[in-house]
């Protein structure tokens, strides 16, 4: 994990992947957001999608790769930074690394199924052809209150129906 200075862009960035994530909160998913850059503009955007697409690979950062490889048209995003607000899983940091993206962002590390440093480090394995080092803690605590938010309010929802 890195502790970074970062720039007024960065941050602009990880507020549109905050934005995202309120936008999966909205609609009952996890509230995890993304998005891809390229030259300082936004190419990719979205937010999990697994419950109401019924798919486990409907992840964020999944869905934000297709979609920056269709706008690049081509899958190798070398040039391009991810931010998310959570840190990837395991399926979410191999992508990372085969897309080849340059720069990874991450507002919260996921002690429990994170794989980019946290828990595991798919992402900075030097052994592999492409590798990165994450770098963390930008808004954490926006991020942070977004997931919590979240489960509180599951949380709540079954307690009154176990009435």
């Amino acid at each position: 994990m890195t502790d970074l200075n970062f720039s007024k862009k960065d941050y602009f960035f990880m507020n549109e992947a905050i934005y995202e994530a309120r936008l999966a909160r909205l609609i009952e998913e996890v509230p995890i957001g993304c998005v891809i850059t390229f030259e300082d503009k936004i190419i990719a955007r979205t937010h999990n999608y697994t419950f109401k697409g019924k798919s486990a690979l409907k992840h964020a950062e999944i869905l934000a790769i297709e979609k920056a490889s269709a706008y690049i048209d081509d899958f190798r995003l070398e040039d391009c930074t991810m931010y998310v607000t959570m840190e990837p899983c395991s399926m979410c940091a191999g992508a990372i690394i085969n897309s080849r993206i340059k720069r990874l962002v991450i507002g919260l590390a996921d002690y429990k199924r994170g794989a980019c440093g946290s828990n595991t480090n798919i992402t900075g394995d030097r052994s592999q052809l492409h590798y990165l080092d994450a770098e963390f803690s930008l808004m954490e605590d926006e991020c942070l209150y977004e997931i919590q938010t979240f489960f509180k309010m599951l949380r709540n929802r079954n307690k009154i129906k176990d009435k």
